[in-house]
């Protein structure tokens, strides 16, 4: 697949907080907030990375989009070189992401990112800020909410989620019982398709099934660096 980070993601004597946040908000306007996916979907991905001392381990785990059956996974673990920031968690992610997404053999039609997407005070998130960088249909699904307001959750299984008079995703419920998930448009998807996806990709968890598989993946792999 061979994508390349074009974007600046390590600390420099020249790195301020309001420099990375004015360049989240010109790279959001690039991001595409409609549909770019093929008419028949075949393949998902989840992405996810966890982090052990000094090393972030990142996971794909790519699905059949029917079967939700594991088709492809892959790892890769990088010295971690930016420090954990709110709002800026996508410079933290993206190198160690972008190294196991590049080894994948199978050519996934969309990404489903843990993390948000434009629901990002800049717009600019983790799934964004990977979508943009790789040019693919990226959706962003984060458990917890970072910006913006969601009206109360009845009957429905879902609600906006606004800022500033703008829908910046969805508060999803996946499952009864349990806390929403929170979905939002990573890069060329529209926010109508993502919560589609993301209820297509879920099945008996709260965490859509792509996502979980590279949660699982990333832990098994974290268990193995501590052992040595």
């Amino acid at each position: 697949m061979g994508f390349e980070l074009r974007l600046p993601v390590k600390l420099s004597q020249k790195f301020s907080v309001e420099k990375a946040h004015r360049m989240q908000l010109q790279l959001s306007e690039q991001v595409i907030r409609e549909d770019q996916l093929p008419d028949t979907i075949k393949y998902v991905a989840g992405v996810d990375v966890a982090y052990i001392r000094e090393t972030s381990i990142a996971a794909v785990a790519v699905l059949d989009f029917n079967s939700r059956s594991l088709v492809e996974s892959q790892v890769a673990h990088l010295k971690t070189r930016f420090p954990y920031i709110p709002t800026l968690l996508s410079f933290r992610e993206l190198p160690p992401t972008l190294s196991a997404v590049n080894k994948l053999r199978v050519q996934p039609d969309v990404f489903l990112v843990d993390g948000q997407g434009i629901a990002h005070p800049y717009r600019f998130g983790f799934a964004a800020h990977f979508g943009l960088a790789t040019n693919r249909p990226t959706i962003g699904v984060a458990k917890s909410l970072l910006c913006g307001e969601v009206e109360p959750l009845e009957k429905q299984s879902w609600t906006p989620i606004t800022d500033k008079g703008e829908v910046i995703g969805a508060a999803l419920v996946t499952k009864s019982g349990r806390k929403p998930i929170y979905v939002s448009i990573g890069h060329r998807v529209s926010l109508e398709k993502a919560i589609n996806i993301a209820i297509d990709c879920t099945r008996n968890y709260r965490i859509p099934e792509p996502i979980r598989r590279a949660h699982i993946i990333a832990g098994e792999e974290k268990r193995k660096l501590g052992l040595t």
